[in-house]
């Protein structure tokens, strides 16, 4: 799934590319903003700003509530209908509800976006459904478990890493990880080992764990269990988090008439022998 984020593209100064600035003023996480931010984030200048905002509430794109903006429904109706995302969530809903029967954890499915993790698709219940994880949120990859691990794998993981690092490791919490050569060693661990483990690198508290998910065309998803510290381990939650992780690379599979591909991903997330040589070491 290619990213579009503005990590990765060079915007021409065109409607069409200032319009996507606006959208990506909401990658950071804010459900509301008004002209003037919508303005210092996208760079666009307000009159411009404003000017092409009403028209995108015209369209659909922005909703208006007061002098506030948000994001339009449209954008919603035509995000499920993107083949590639709609078909990977409707097969993995199912299969993350029936993990999170079994685990009582907010599972989640993700994608790397840039330097970020995407959120497609998270079941939670009322106790863990709160927290910066959401369907269509972002977090830094580096933070994540779904981001080490997709780090981890991406043929492009090195490059994602420099942008990361050269722009300063983020810190969510005290426990994030801000050295490079730390997430160095955590990203080959991973490759190595099929499997990330963050302890509140996210959220104090809380931790994650988190699988590979092959998909067809040599690209991955990551599928993660997080619940409160106590509650997520490897020998807790990492055989039925696998064998969830193989049911959707079945699923999506079959649904796009693909070889089975899921091999690969079986292959990484068995353990290596003592002093093989890792699958992929990042960084």
């Amino acid at each position: 799934m290619g990213s579009y984020s503005d990590e990765d593209v060079l915007l021409p100064n065109s409607v069409l590319g200032k319009a996507q600035l606006l959208l990506a003023a909401f990658e950071s996480g804010a459900d509301r903003l008004r002209l003037s931010e919508l303005s210092r984030r996208s760079g666009v200048p307000k009159a411009s700003a404003y000017r092409l905002a009403q028209e995108m509430v015209q369209w659909g794109l922005l909703d208006r509530r007061g002098e506030m903006y948000e994001l339009g429904i449209r954008l919603f109706h035509l995000g499920q209908r993107v083949p590639a995302s709609s078909v990977l969530r409707t097969v993995a809903r199912p299969r993350m509800a029936d993990l999170f029967t079994r685990t009582r954890t907010a599972v989640h499915l993700a994608v790397l976006d840039g330097t970020h993790v995407l959120f497609l698709e998270k079941i939670a219940g009322e106790a863990n459904v709160l927290g910066p994880s959401y369907v269509g949120g972002r977090l830094p990859a580096s933070c994540a478990a779904t981001g080490q691990m997709l780090l981890a794998l991406a043929p492009d993981g090195p490059e994602r890493v420099a942008a990361l690092t050269d722009a300063g490791l983020p810190a969510m919490t005290r426990r994030s990880v801000t050295d490079p050569r730390v997430l160095a060693q955590r990203l080959s661990k991973a490759a190595r080992q099929g499997y990330a483990l963050e302890v509140e690198e996210v959220r104090a508290g809380h931790a994650s764990l988190a699988v590979p998910v092959a998909l067809p065309g040599s690209e991955y998803a990551a599928l993660s269990v997080t619940a409160p510290v106590t509650q997520v381990s490897a020998d807790r939650c990492l055989a039925a988090l696998r064998a969830a992780a193989e049911s959707i690379e079945r699923g999506v599979a079959q649904k796009t008439q693909d070889s089975p591909s899921y091999e690969r991903a079986r292959a990484v997330r068995r353990p290596k022998r003592a002093g093989a040589r890792p699958a992929r070491a990042a960084g």
